[in-house]
């Protein structure tokens, strides 16, 4: 693949030219964990706001896309956003859900379109930012609510995920539908179960089971392209200095509170890492920051091989743009 597409010079021409010919935009920012992209999508924020005169939109706001995010008391190890760093740009679906509540796709899918059709109507150009690659498809490409659970078969399978942790589920999975398994972790037991549960209510993969709507928008899609070492050496650096911050003391808190790791928002990565750490004899923080790190560059490049698949990206190259 040919990357970058796109100059530093280009984006802002590219974001006024689409904005001047779209009557119902979408910007969307993609791109791997510590990429860059909350950073990216304020300087859009901001562009927008500087240029209205030329395109006839107010200003932008920015809609979240990462699934963590949406939880409340999870901030250190989501790097969400603090008030201080949001340059006075609106954010939406950030601290919406309780970390014992479970956020669906056909929810984000609700909730998002929205805050969409909130913002078209006030002259606001929507951003849609994050790195939960369901939740960005879903809406940019109108996917139509897939079959109700099934109760009984749900209990079955979960049993079946449960005998070992989803290894041998997340396998059948990948033979079935490696699309799908792709793309979230093998031990997200939400998605797993509910994608074995289609499977066996349908006969057919999930991925051949979105049908899709198409949305009215106008969309845009961006990405931020990093060499894979520079990647590597920023979700490393994230992690430590996240521990630094505070991640463990949030965890810890979070159990004060009765969450645990059979809730779903503390199933998120390095949650239920640090959970296990706090609950083992022996501590080494290098050795829990190497594990966490370890499975956030493994979700980085599902991540970019998802995006990778995706021609509607014009990709940049990051290294230009956001601080090397």
């Amino acid at each position: 693949m040919s990357v970058p597409t796109l100059n530093l010079s280009d984006w802002p021409v590219i974001i006024v030219d689409h904005l001047r010919s779209s009557d119902q935009p979408l910007i969307v920012i993609v791109g791997p964990t510590a990429g860059g992209k909350t950073a990216f999508s304020l300087d859009i924020a901001e562009h927008i706001a500087h240029t209205s005169a030329q395109h006839g939109w107010d200003h932008a706001e920015i809609i979240n896309a990462d699934s963590r995010q949406l939880y409340r008391f999870m901030n250190i190890g989501t790097a969400k956003i603090t008030e201080k760093e949001k340059r006075g740009v609106v954010h939406h679906l950030l601290d919406v859900l309780h970390p014992d509540e479970e956020a669906t796709i056909a929810w984000y899918k609700e909730e998002a379109t929205k805050v969409i059709a909130d913002c078209h109507r006030r002259k606001v150009v929507p951003l849609l930012v994050g790195g939960s690659m369901l939740y960005i498809s879903v809406v940019v490409d109108g996917l139509d609510p897939l079959p109700k659970a099934d109760p009984a078969l749900r209990k079955r399978i979960e049993e079946e995920y449960d005998k070992d942790d989803g290894w041998t589920l997340f396998e059948k999975l990948e033979k079935i539908d490696p699309a799908t398994a792709h793309a979230f972790d093998k031990q997200n037991k939400v998605y797993v179960v509910r994608a074995m549960e289609l499977y066996e209510m349908t006969g057919i993969a999930p991925s051949k089971l979105k049908k899709t709507i198409p949305p009215p928008y106008q969309t845009l899609m961006l990405g931020l392209r990093w060499p894979r070492e520079t990647i590597v050496k920023r979700i490393d650096e994230r992690v430590r200095q996240m521990l630094r911050s505070g991640w463990i003391e949030e965890v810890e808190g979070l159990m004060d509170r009765g969450y645990g790791p059979q809730h779903p928002g503390m199933k998120s990565h390095g949650y239920k890492e640090i959970m296990m750490w706090l609950s083992s004899e022996e501590r080494h923080i290098d050795e829990l920051a190497d594990v966490i790190a370890r499975k956030t560059r493994a979700y980085a490049k599902r991540q970019m091989t998802w995006w990778d698949q995706e021609e509607r990206v014009l990709w940049m190259g990051a290294m230009q743009m956001i601080g090397s």
